[in-house]
């Protein structure tokens, strides 16, 4: 297998030394070929740095660099993540909470009576099925435990993080310069071009020119090279979702009290408020959209619900291009992070996206292809995923029963849905074979059978929400989680355990 010669990331931030670590590790070995990688930063333009949380896949970038928990955590602030807890999104009795769970092994039993269950009340029959009761993270993430085991499983536990995503940024600076990764500190002031459109090399202010085979751009919302070199079209998700603006700070943790293992992400007025326990701090943030809501009404808002917390603490305010570009691979450059696109998060998968687009460079390139078809399997795969999440995204909203503000009634009967998106939710509706119906979009989705069933069931899609029979699996589910549950570290002792 060929290797490439020499690669130029544009950007530093979160994206840009993922991607320099995990090019550097793919191709930047000891041998006779070794791919040269290059990080070019601007000590001018600041880094984003939103989203402070991720999804279970992010275990396996740290395992395929070889990067264990008690080396990274401490550095980054980090903490274990359960899920994410829903508050405020339905206003239907029983329903007005509910935990989104990272499935594991140990959920195997009760889950089954859950979709079950499900599929018996959204037929009719009175019978309890509250996501909540089933799934041992949302245990866990009720008793402040880790997802850590007192002992050997014998099998692993999925679980994800919480984390700075500055310092994350830091660390892996550190990690990708140690295995000789070449930062370069400086401003692109023009993008050589060939003939055939490609790119050629950066013209800097202060190295001159840096030419290379291959390009990553990971130059956040500026998208200096997929967007404003390769004119590489955006597809807004704007019509879909709705929010575009941020504001977020930091609040005080109490180094005395139980940490928490969840996310919370809490419905508010215009938009939804978010809540992380990191070690040293949590950290806060209301997503809303600018059409609804303005800046400084958004930042009140949140200094409310915060209280005494924000007191004396600046706020930063944000604006997000949501939505992503129609190919992140053209010609020789490849688009990860904000620069190929951005979906809100609601649901933390922006590190996820970047992951799993480079992850997937690698594997295309390796297999040593690179016709036009190729290229094009590669763009499928990428925007199946950031479209796959858009739509689980978007449910949240279509199926919130708010009716407070504006804002809440017309994501629910103005937002977009996809035509796959629209099907699913029709064989809920239509009490149709559930499974099937999923089976069926599996091409278009991004997420498994649990995350369907907890989202629909979790904000009461039923018709008949009156108080439903808490049966014997039910109670026979909770209780086995809460047992389960007993064999898990607290999660500060967890953190402390692992981290020695």
């Amino acid at each position: 297998m060929s290797k490439p010669n020499h690669i130029v990331v544009v950007g530093g931030g979160t994206a840009g030394w993922m991607a320099a670590c995990l090019l550097n590790h793919a191709w930047g070995g000891d041998d006779s070929h070794r791919t040269q990688v290059t990080l070019i930063e601007s000590s001018d333009i600041a880094t984003i740095g939103v989203g402070e949380g991720s999804t279970p896949y992010m275990r396996q970038f740290f395992s395929r660099l070889g990067i264990a928990e008690k080396d990274w955590m401490p550095a980054c602030n980090a903490t274990y993540k359960c899920g994410i807890s829903f508050p405020g999104w339905s206003t239907k009795p029983g329903f007005e909470t509910y935990f989104h769970p990272f499935f594991s092994r140990l959920d195997l039993e009760p889950a089954a009576d859950f979709f079950t269950n499900c599929n018996r009340r959204r037929r009719g029959k009175s019978i309890a099925c509250h996501p909540n009761d089933y799934f041992v993270a949302a245990e866990l993430a009720r008793q402040k435990k880790a997802p850590i085991p007192l002992e050997d499983l014998g099998f692993e536990h999925d679980y994800a993080y919480h984390f700075d995503a500055g310092l994350l940024a830091s660390f892996l600076k550190s990690f990708a310069l140690e295995r000789g990764v070449r930062h370069v500190i400086d401003t692109v002031k023009h993008v050589e071009q060939n003939q055939d459109g490609s790119l050629a090399a950066l013209q800097t202010h202060q190295h001159g020119r840096l030419g290379a085979d291959w390009f990553f751009d990971c130059s956040g919302f500026a998208s200096l090279l997929i967007g404003k070199t390769l004119q590489e079209p955006f597809h807004s998700f704007a019509d879909t979702l709705f929010n575009d603006s941020a504001v977020a700070m930091p609040s005080p943790l109490n180094p005395e009290q139980p940490i928490p293992s969840e996310t919370v992400s809490r419905a508010a007025g215009h938009g939804w408020i978010w809540r992380i326990p990191l070690t040293s701090r949590y950290g806060n943030g209301y997503a809303y959209s600018s059409k609804y809501l303005q800046p400084e009404q958004a930042e009140a808002e949140l200094r409310k619900v915060l209280g005494a917390e924000a007191e004396g603490i600046e706020a930063r305010h944000l604006k997000m291009r949501v939505g992503r570009v129609d190919n992140h691979w053209q010609k020789n450059c490849v688009a990860a992070g904000l620069s190929q696109g951005f979906i809100e998060p609601l649901e933390a998968t922006a590190i996820g996206l970047i992951q799993f687009t480079i992850e997937r460079f690698i594997d295309f390139f390796e297999k040593g292809e690179f016709t036009d078809q190729y290229r094009d399997e590669f763009n499928a795969e990428v925007n199946k995923s950031f479209d796959g999440v858009k739509d689980y995204v978007s449910l949240h909203y279509r199926l919130n029963s708010r009716a407070d503000t504006t804002y809440w009634t017309d994501n629910r009967e103005q937002a977009l849905s996809s035509p796959s998106l629209q099907r699913i939710m029709a064989a809920w509706d239509e009490g149709r074979d559930f499974d099937a119906a999923l089976t069926a979009e599996k091409t278009s989705q991004a997420y498994m059978r649990p995350s369907w069933y907890c989202i629909f069931s979790g904000m009461g899609r039923f018709d008949n929400v009156a108080e439903a029979k808490f049966t014997r699996s039910a109670k026979a589910a909770r209780q086995l989680c809460e047992s389960l549950a007993h064999r898990f570290h607290p999660h500060r002792a967890a953190w402390l355990a692992q981290m020695n």
